[in-house]
């Protein structure tokens, strides 16, 4: 069985509370929040304000994503925002070893990110620290883009890596997943699928979720 975990920046931010209704009956995974500070990616969303906001609203875990430069600076704003995963992308980081260590030592579990023209040696020498491994399945930055196909090789080397190595972290896939073609995501080796407009643009997202978790 797949794990879900919807993007929150396809949902409609003027009612967020009502986002997180649909989310909580849909009894997703995870909930998916992209961090964008318009310098990594060229846009601007979430920070830690506004995730504290929403801590309350659920107990699902926060899977929260940093496009950010120099994420290793705010690490304890997100811990104290309610963060359960935290993920980096290794471009973004100077120390990459360091900033998982401290995502760790706060108490979250460490994730590394790649986009979809960076190599699977990025992270090679990480993956025994790491509790996830994000493949961007589009380029960062904003939701509703189309699935970038290569990307089915690059999992599937992940998860021979994974094998190879003895490693338990998970792979997230995240970017252009829909239903149609969540199942091939999953057939290449993906633990978790990150969807947000595949679920907050359909005409019934809590059903649509259930349909994902059946991959």
């Amino acid at each position: 069985m797949a794990l879900i975990a919807p993007s929150i920046l396809s949902a409609n931010f003027a009612n967020l509370t009502e986002a997180f209704t649909l989310l909580n009956k849909g009894q997703c995974d995870y909930i998916h929040i992209d961090v964008m500070d318009g310098h990594y990616v060229n846009n601007l969303t979430f920070g830690p304000p506004v995730i504290g906001h929403l801590r309350p609203l659920t107990e699902i875990p926060f899977d929260v994503h940093l496009m950010i430069e120099n994420p290793e600076r705010s690490l304890e704003a997100y811990k104290k925002a309610g963060a359960d995963i935290l993920t980096v992308h290794t471009d973004a980081t100077t120390h990459l070893h360091r900033t998982i260590q401290k995502i760790r030592n706060l108490g979250m579990a460490p994730g590394v990110a790649l986009n979809p023209a960076q190599s699977l040696e990025e992270v090679r020498y990480i993956l025994r620290d790491v509790d996830l491994v994000l493949l961007m399945s589009v380029n960062p930055g904003f939701g509703g883009q189309s699935f970038v196909p290569q990307v089915l090789d690059k999992i599937k080397d992940l998860d021979k890596m994974r094998k190879e190595g003895g490693y338990s972290f998970k792979i997230e896939v995240d970017g252009g997943i829909k239903l149609e073609n969540a199942k091939e995501v999953v057939d290449a080796g993906a633990d978790i699928l990150v969807s947000g407009s595949g679920v907050f643009k359909t005409q019934d997202p809590i059903a649509t979720m259930k349909e994902f978790k059946e991959f």
